[in-house]
């Protein structure tokens, strides 16, 4: 349930769960989007034009009172408990729009030590996505000790977990035994009842978030991280940020260009967003992405002596697979957990986090042959991951975050469940696996107590540095085409293809992709707008 616009990378979603940990940085699922003045603070809103755009308003000018303390203060470092890493806590005006308000919130922060040898070339930021994945996990667990030897060696590797995101100020909204209800409520409603009880769900989740997050919830959308990040540049020292940032990371980063675009350093935006598409224009969008990662696992499946979908073509497997969805929802299966059954919503679920990245593809036929006979514990393990559950029941606090900003960054891709209706024929046409989850996913904006901030634009970037756009031909989450228009709306962007599978390209294993970002992040050469690997 709910798996529409999560967009992290791979490593983020199998690392926590300790199932694939690997050099991959993509994964996590959806489940399912000018500087002026002063040297260290944003551009004054007279020059943003942002009135006439309906982009929100800038912050106060450079010189203004209220934020110079924000962008001159200073970082105490300490040990994280990690080795290698240090930790430190900055401070970010709670609203931006009042940043004398004396409310503020807390922004956590990692770093890890060039490595030397070479000369230091200054912080490299990085985010694996979400919106809600914490930075600071995929510091430690990936690129602060995955990312390759010669950039550790030259930059800082530095992160942060964005506002609402577990250690800065997190949004809260279920309790464990709720959220493993909420996990469970049936995404494919086949009467009044169950339409109900979905609605329900989806009501009780905004509610919750409201009671337990009122003070933060207004202020965690994508500008609002945006000016942060912009924040952190300053009190790291850099003149210009350097960032790498893996699906909605990169809308992330593209919204920095566009509101900084003279503080751009070196910007990689890998797996990227269209930030023109509308709420319901990303979901189908990222449907079909998904049936497009399926048809990839149903042809290499059919071909493995262990497929328990069978042989024959995607077709042919894709109705296997309905027809196990269809005996679930009927007869959920036993996973080892009397709370936890395998229903419909566990099992999509289950399915769509190993579509992220083609090495889960084994442990995908294995869950599903375990599951067909009798035994989810397997699917119900890789829905585990998807959700960032523990052990202990307990669950991180990314779904919560998730809906947070993409509620706020955009208006909702429904307003009722008559909507999703009318939508349905074409999120069944963009997957007919997939398709009728993803649509009713889709409406859990609609009861969001905070109205959104944002809405679906084209980002320029006018005089930023050159800045590399990656997409993968055949990415689950974010399809290819939203990487092509991306660059095509950055007025400095040059689109860097991968022809494969899996989400993100960065650090998976191809060797042109690497070469060509590894010199873009070292010597500043941008490669040729169009590359292929």
């Amino acid at each position: 349930m709910d798996t529409s616009r999560l967009l992290r990378t791979t490593g983020t979603v199998i690392a926590a769960a300790g199932l694939l940990l690997s050099g991959c940085t993509s994964g996590g699922l959806d489940g399912p989007r000018a500087a002026a003045g002063g040297s260290d603070a944003p551009r004054a809103a007279e020059s943003s034009g942002a009135a006439a755009s309906g982009k929100p308003s800038p912050p106060p000018s450079p010189d203004a009172a209220a934020l110079r303390p924000y962008y001159k203060q200073k970082l105490t470092w300490r040990d994280c408990g990690v080795p290698g890493f240090q930790c430190s806590t900055m401070k970010a005006p709670l609203d931006y729009a009042n940043p004398g308000s004396g409310q503020d919130v807390d922004i956590a922060v990692a770093r890890r030590a060039a490595t030397g040898p070479g000369k230091r070339l200054g912080s490299l930021v990085v985010n694996p996505g979400g919106p809600g994945g914490s930075g600071i996990g995929y510091l430690q667990a990936y690129a602060g000790i995955g990312y390759p030897a010669p950039v550790r060696a030259r930059y800082d590797m530095v992160s942060f977990d964005p506002r609402g995101v577990d250690r800065s100020s997190p949004v809260e909204c279920l309790t464990g035994p709720a959220m493993d209800a909420y996990t469970q409520v049936d995404q494919t409603p086949d009467d009044p009842a169950e339409r109900a009880e979905l609605v329900a769900a989806f009501k009780k989740f905004a509610a919750g978030c409201q009671e337990r997050s009122q003070r933060v919830l207004p202020h965690v959308s994508t500008v609002d991280a945006a000016r942060d990040m912009d924040l952190l540049r300053a009190v790291l020292g850099d003149e210009k940020l350097t960032y790498v940032g893996a699906s909605y990371g990169t809308f992330l980063g593209a919204t920095y260009a566009d509101l900084f675009p003279d503080r751009v350093g070196r910007l990689v935006l890998d797996g990227a967003m269209d930030p023109t598409r509308s709420a319901i224009d990303l979901n189908r969008d990222q449907t079909a992405g998904f049936e497009t990662a399926f048809t990839s696992f149903a042809v290499d499946c059919a071909k493995q002596p262990d497929c328990p979908l069978g042989k024959g073509g995607p077709d042919a497997v894709a109705a296997r697979l309905k027809e196990f969805f269809r005996k679930v929802d009927a007869q959920p299966v036993p996973t080892g957990e009397a709370e936890r059954p395998l229903g419909e919503s566990l099992a999509t679920t289950g399915v769509i986090a190993a579509l992220y990245d083609e090495s889960a593809w084994p442990q995908l036929r294995e869950a599903l042959a375990s599951a067909m006979n009798g035994d989810g514990a397997g699917l119900l393990s890789l829905a585990d991951s998807y959700y960032e559950r523990g052990e202990d029941g307990k669950y991180a606090n990314l779904m919560f975050a998730n809906a947070a900003v993409n509620c706020l960054d955009q208006p909702p891709a429904f307003k009722d469940p008559a909507a999703v209706d009318a939508a349905l024929p074409s999120f069944e046409k963009a997957s007919p696996v997939f398709g009728a989850g993803l649509a009713w996913a889709s409406l859990n904006c609609a009861y969001w107590p905070q109205e959104a901030t944002g809405k679906a634009e084209k980002l320029t970037a006018k005089g930023a540095a050159p800045i590399v756009v990656v997409g993968t031909t055949r990415d689950p989450a974010t399809p290819y085409k939203w990487a092509q228009a991306l660059a095509g709306q950055l007025e400095s962007g040059t689109l860097l293809t991968y022809d494969g599978d899996g989400h993100t390209a960065y650090g998976r294993g191809s060797d042109c992709i690497d070469t060509a970002i590894n010199r873009y992040l070292l010597e500043g050469r941008a490669p040729q707008d169009g590359k292929k690997c």
